[in-house]
């Protein structure tokens, strides 16, 4: 039986789900503030993606799955906090939204972080690639996934770390959002093509019960199936949105949405409302 408690009424469990909360309620925040901006209103559908996407984040992280110490229950976990949740959250486009209801000082400032250094290093698919999945057979297959487990902060640790990088993978991969020296369509359709490789590799090997060695081999085959599946249908819907920016015209809207010192803001209301 695992430690994820630490006994204080605001442990380490609880700080994740306080960031999403807030970041949550931020956004509803400025969706409805956006609203009353005039060149137009803030879609609904992104509102109603992002906030799926950080309840399910947030169930994932405090309902029953919190409480289940089952490897399965942890692979759930995984798919929800890693790879679903944030996906949607990217979909909600909350860069755009930043940049739609901010001042021009805050969008100077944002085009700024995009074009920073260590930002276009991170934002850079393959970089993307190695946080989210790379590290995996890491995680699993060393004594990492083990001591992360045990105690509560680390297990908050590789929360966090699962919810960073999926969300880091998806916007650089599919997001709405502008990203620095985003690569074309197909470039990152291959990105996206080795991270179903890995993930497939990844969870053959706990099926055939080769790691975590400290895991029952019914629960391990359980949460090897799910993370075979479920990690191919986020995936899929990553794949989908992504062929779906795939038409001409899209680089020029594309352009359009980068913050930058002389963007106007009827441009701006314009790239948001999408």
């Amino acid at each position: 039986m695992h430690d994820h408690g630490s006994g204080a009424p605001f442990g380490p469990d609880l700080l994740l789900p306080a960031v999403v909360a807030t970041l949550t309620l931020a956004y509803i925040v400025l969706a409805l503030r956006a609203a009353a901006v005039g060149g137009g209103r803030w879609p609904v559908r992104r509102s109603a993606v992002f906030v799926l996407g950080a309840g399910l984040v947030l169930w994932a992280l405090t309902g029953p799955l919190a409480a289940d110490d089952t490897f399965a229950a942890h692979m759930a976990k995984h798919l929800l906090v890693g790879m679903l949740g944030p996906f949607l959250m990217v979909l909600g486009a909350p860069m755009r939204l930043l940049l739609r209801w901010g001042p021009r000082a805050w969008r100077s400032r944002i085009g700024a972080l995009l074009h920073a250094r260590p930002v276009r290093f991170v934002a850079h698919p393959v970089v993307a690639l190695i946080l989210a999945v790379g590290l995996l057979p890491v995680v699993y297959a060393t004594p990492l996934h083990s001591a992360a487990t045990a105690s509560a902060w680390g297990h908050a640790a590789l929360h966090g770390h699962f919810l960073a990088s999926g969300y880091l993978f998806a916007w650089v991969i599919c997001g709405p959002d502008p990203a620095p020296a985003r690569p074309s369509v197909p470039a990152r359709l291959v990105v996206l093509g080795v991270a179903v490789a890995v993930h497939a590799t990844v969870s053959q090997l706990m099926y055939a019960g080769f790691f975590p060695a400290d895991v029952e081999p019914v629960d391990l085959r359980r949460g090897a199936t799910l993370m075979y599946y479920g990690g191919d249908l986020v995936e899929l819907a990553l794949a989908l949105v992504l062929v779906t920016q795939w038409r001409p015209g899209r680089a020029a809207s594309a352009a359009a949405a980068a913050p930058g010192p002389t963007r106007s803001r009827t441009g701006q209301a314009r790239a948001a409302n999408r």
